[in-house]
């Protein structure tokens, strides 16, 4: 017979995240949260995962609220435990993904008198969190503390993003009752409202008029409706659209390298790029160059369309459209017509002359980073999830046409390198699709407790691509004329193959191009455990083939 823990406040928390449908509670293991534990492991509608590294824990969770666009929770032990939750807590803050922190705590008179695991939790992430509420075990207000954890879940859902939920108990913390405490699910009806015809009109008249339009597209959750959409909007030759590989819509008139198209560019060239308006969406862009260009040749109009919040990314934001891309364009086409220009027209044509150079110098390139990737996104299986680490992969990545049937996720919220892995083995775990994570080796070591997890599917393959170190520092120009370049880069002679027979991952390892080739052959077919590929490549040469990549598009 399930047991459900005696303590009442952690009744009301588990019923209300029940009530509110959360499906997925990721716990770290610990005896301050043990009410919480118990009622969630025993009740029937969550399903509970146990990982031990909070900082893994986080990521993981947001992996599987990256994928299922739901709230996902993450349960901690009291003291520095929930600090570590504060990487992910980041991530999700600038990537609008829901995830709800639930910590244990010590009750206010235990805090700051010197007992263990303690410290000032309460709005410990105030800087990066959309709301937080430390309840309090005054069962005289069950209501009003069920009404307070309602409103906080309605703003993670509304809003997209992180949530948190301190909970103090004092002990005894380990009592059980067969008793559970239930909610009436909440019904959440949040219908998007249309905006004003006369309002969209005056943007409309502008729109109408410019000859240079150009559409930005980020990181974007795969939506079948915003592909149509942009497909839609190359009927109108004024219309130049650009996207990156993690805004998941393609189309052969979409421009999808974007530094392989401006790199060459001299300012008198730029100058022509420069668009009357900029219309982006989306999340953050990975692209550089477009931020340097932009900032520059600062469009006339930036309007940016999306329901949460619009970045000045490029220092000239002139509106922001509080809507979904999608209802935003099922308004605006009906008052906008074509217009006669050569804009998509030139830069499309510059695209085709940047993809013959870039085939003809990765057709005799060397083994190397480049042509790694080149090899690699050429072999992911069609209809896989492909989530790609940060720094230089994602960069590199960025460089290749992506294959259409690839649903492509990259944590560009902060960009950092800290749990790139954890993000993709929670998504794998909340889908049964393949999932493909490219990865550089920096990331991969610095997040490698993210394989302690018995989660993981086995059709969940990893390709770490062992360069040595940070390879992207050896493109900056800056590192490389320091005298410090080793502490920017962090050089290394580690190898995976250690921690994978330590977690059971099956092991393998290529050097060239050929062993590569032959390697990838077998690497995506069926297995009885999840699989690691180790390529490595020239250290010393990675940045002069890439350089010479560049310098060959001119």
């Amino acid at each position: 017979m399930p047991q459900f823990p005696k303590n009442e406040l952690a009744q009301i928390v588990i019923a209300s995240c029940v009530a509110n449908k959360i499906e997925h509670v990721v716990i770290s293991p610990g005896s301050r949260n043990a009410p919480l534990t118990i009622g969630f492991t025993n009740h029937s509608n969550i399903k509970t995962y146990s990982i031990v590294d909070e900082r893994c824990a986080a990521f993981f969770a947001l992996g599987i609220a990256q994928q299922l666009q739901k709230p996902v929770a993450v349960v901690c032990t009291s003291g520095s435990a929930l600090l570590n939750y504060y990487p992910a807590i980041a991530e999700a803050f600038y990537s609008n993904i829901p995830l709800v922190v639930i910590s244990a705590d010590r009750p206010e008179h235990l805090i700051d008198i010197g007992d263990g695991q303690t410290i000032r939790q309460e709005n410990v992430f105030e800087n990066h969190i959309l709301e937080s509420i430390s309840l309090n075990e005054d069962l005289n207000v069950e209501n009003s503390i069920k009404e307070m954890i309602d409103e906080i879940f309605e703003i993670s859902i509304l809003e997209k993003g992180p949530v948190h939920i301190n909970v103090p108990f004092d002990e005894p913390l380990y009592e059980t009752t067969n008793e559970i405490i239930k909610f009436e699910p909440i019904v959440n009806n949040f219908e998007e409202v249309p905006l004003e015809v006369d309002y969209l009109e005056k943007f409309a008249e502008i729109w109408n008029t410019s000859k240079r339009k150009m559409v930005l597209v980020g990181a974007n959750y795969p939506s079948e409706l915003l592909q149509i959409q942009l497909e839609h909007l190359t009927k109108d030759p004024s219309v130049l659209i650009l996207i990156e590989n993690t805004a998941n819509v393609s189309h052969s008139k979409f421009i999808n390298s974007i530094d392989k198209l401006i790199f060459p560019l001299e300012d008198d060239e730029l100058s022509h790029f420069q668009p009357d308006i900029l219309l982006s969406l989306g999340g953050l862009i990975v692209s550089k160059k477009i931020k340097q260009h932009l900032r520059k040749f600062k469009p006339t109009y930036h309007w940016h369309v999306d329901t949460k919040r619009a970045f000045d990314t490029f220092h000239c934001l002139k509106h922001h459209f509080k809507i979904t891309p999608q209802l935003f364009f099922s308004q605006f086409f009906f008052l906008t017509k074509p217009l006669n220009s050569d804009y998509q027209e030139f830069w499309l044509n510059k695209k085709y002359v940047r993809l013959k150079k870039h085939q003809e110098f990765l057709t005799n390139c060397e083994f190397s980073d480049l042509k790694v990737f080149d090899t690699l996104l050429k072999s992911v299986p069609n209809y896989s999830q492909l989530q790609v680490g940060n720094s230089s992969v994602i960069r590199y990545t960025q460089l290749f046409n992506i294959n259409k049937t690839l649903r492509v996720f990259c944590n560009r919220g902060t960009s950092g390198i800290d749990g790139s892995t954890s993000t993709a083995i929670g998504a794998a775990t909340a889908l049964k699709e393949n999932t493909v994570f490219l990865t550089g080796d920096i990331s991969f070591f610095y997040d490698s407790n993210a394989l302690w997890n018995t989660y993981i599917p086995k059709n969940f393959r990893i390709i770490l691509v062992n360069n040595g170190g940070g390879g992207i520092f050896r493109f900056i120009p800056g590192p490389q004329n320091s005298n410090a370049l080793d502490y920017f880069e962090a050089p290394h002679n580690l190898t995976a193959v250690h921690l994978c027979k330590m977690y059971n991952f099956e092991y393998s390892t290529v050097v060239n191009e050929n062993e590569l080739n032959k390697e990838l052959d077998s690497f995506y077919k069926e297995s009885n455990t999840p699989k690691l590929l180790e390529i490595f490549t020239p250290r010393e040469e990675n940045d002069k083939i890439l350089k010479a990549y560049f310098n060959n598009l001119k």
